[in-house]
């Protein structure tokens, strides 16, 4: 003998609702939020950008100056 059973129907959830988080008292200012997430994710990109800053010292070199300079002398340049 088979004994079929019915798939029974989902029982829903409440619709309740969902209790808010509680807020902070006060708002975080924008540096106590950049250094969280840095404290998180580490630091990922600078202040300024590289045209925004004052030149290194000794880095008036041409970008090809260091790569030429490697350049071993039996392969002539």
């Amino acid at each position: 003998m088979r004994v079929s059973t019915a798939p029974q129907p989902e029982k829903s959830r409440s619709e309740e609702p969902r209790p808010e988080k509680p807020r902070a008292e006060r708002s975080e200012s924008d540096w106590e939020r950049r250094k969280r997430l840095a404290d998180v994710f580490g630091e990922t990109l600078p202040e300024t950008t590289r045209d925004e800053r004052e030149p290194e010292p000794g880095g008036g070199r041409g970008s090809d100056d260091w790569l030429l300079s490697q350049v071993p002398p039996h392969h002539g340049s």
